[in-house]
């Protein structure tokens, strides 16, 4: 059987120099990748947290998901930048076009990095070092910023090489480097262990990859259950998941994200429901198409996954309508357990509407919410976020944030 070979493309700092591209290009007289800057959400709101940061930033101690309150005292010269995730879609899309070109077989991780699998294009490609390293060249010179390239056997092999040292490198993890380059690396750096997972190993203990590679099975399983096999193998440089290429027709658009701490309070995690479902819906609107299937994707503490869905009785397009039925399939299949990591996915993809006015509705009325809707999206595409939103949907919105405060009344 022929050794798989796995590249894992991560754009440096993505949002910071995605904002820092579009910025140049307007104009601006600073690269904000080389003074102390952030991007994040309004300070004004709940959500006013470090997004992405530079390394200046970085280096007055401004951490990732931070207040940009608690930013700011620690450097008083930090300029604060809003995202732009329209501008970070096109710029995603774009890279993703340009990486297609090596292989048929990719698979988009995150809006910012993906997996190409180069097995069996050694016809092509005499020297997969070099061709790593014109990517990564060719990218900076097109596009006008950095990307880690990590090469391994596997997915999960590709995916720690990338991170070893950044930015702008190419690293190799394969098959015969796992205990000299994986092995000596700190428990916590391991793919997929979080905080609460490094500390429970700790305290056994474990302290290195290594140390987690050679632990008895009998005793991660009494710790970890089910998440004791992912560790175990891991730890050794096991992955058996495929490179899964995406269908060019757009069957489904979903966004999902790990959380910074398992999240057990319902209102935050609508929160973070709400943000993702506007991205979701603009994205679809972007793309002139409508959804009749709506499902919400968990993965709690313990590593198991599990997802429900609803259909719609009209294909929509609509935030406000879309958000309805997230809503309500959270509430109904939640299991109440510590989560990790939380998406919306709209599936049933189509370009027409078919939708069945009732009695009271007119066609021109459906016209005009279109035109409005047009209008507000191309105001937040140029701004950046969602500065504006129709009443209801701002409504909504601030009902789901507000009810934690109800429901202690």
């Amino acid at each position: 059987m022929k050794e798989r070979l796995i590249f894992h493309i991560d754009v440096n700092n993505a949002f910071l120099s995605w904002s820092a591209v579009l910025l140049l290009k307007q104009g601006y007289k600073q690269d904000i990748r080389k003074i102390p800057s952030i991007i994040g959400g309004d300070e004004s709101k709940r959500h006013g947290i470090v997004l992405a940061k530079s390394p200046i930033a970085k280096r007055f101690g401004v951490v990732t998901a931070e207040t940009l309150y608690s930013a700011k005292k620690k450097c008083p010269t930090l300029q604060i930048f809003s995202p732009n995730y329209e501008w970070y879609y096109e710029k995603s899309r774009e890279l993703m076009k340009y990486l297609s070109q090596y292989t048929p077989v990719m698979e988009q991780f995150s809006v910012d990095e993906c997996f190409l699998d180069m097995t069996g294009t050694s016809y092509l490609y005499k020297d997969y070092i070099k061709l790593a390293y014109f990517i990564k060249d060719d990218i900076k010179k097109k596009f006008g910023y950095t990307v880690n390239v990590g090469i391994g056997n596997n997915k999960l092999c590709a995916k720690m090489a990338s991170d070893f040292e950044k930015p702008d490198k190419v690293h190799t993890l394969l098959k015969g480097e796992i205990k000299d380059k994986l092995w000596p690396l700190p428990v916590k750096e391991l793919f997929m262990v979080g905080k609460k997972t490094a500390l429970e190993l700790q305290k056994l203990n474990i302290k290195t990859v290594k140390d987690l590679a050679e632990s008895s099975d009998a005793l991660l399983y009494r710790h970890f259950k089910n998440q004791s096999t992912y560790l175990k193998e891991a730890a050794n440089g096991i992955d058996l998941s495929k490179v899964e290429a995406r269908s060019s027709k757009h069957e489904s658009i979903s966004i999902s994200e790990t959380l910074p701490y398992d999240y057990e309070d319902e209102e935050k995690l609508k929160e973070v429901l709400f943000r993702q479902t506007e991205e979701v819906s603009r994205e679809l609107r972007y793309k002139k198409q409508y959804t009749k299937t709506v499902a919400v994707i968990f993965k709690n503490n313990r590593f198991i996954s599990y997802s429900a869905q609803a259909g719609l009785f009209n294909a929509t397009d609509k935030t406000e309508e879309i958000y309805k039925t997230v809503k309500e399939v959270f509430e109904n299949n939640w299991k109440e357990d510590p989560i990790r990591l939380i998406g919306v996915r709209l599936a049933s993809l189509t370009e027409k509407r078919e939708k069945q006015l009732s009695l009271f509705e007119e066609n021109n009325e459906k016209a005009e919410d279109d035109k409005i809707q047009k209008t507000l999206d191309e105001i937040n595409r140029k701004y950046g976020g969602t500065k504006i939103a129709p009443a209801s949907l701002k409504l909504l919105g601030e009902q789901t944030t507000k009810n934690k405060y109800k429901n202690h009344e």
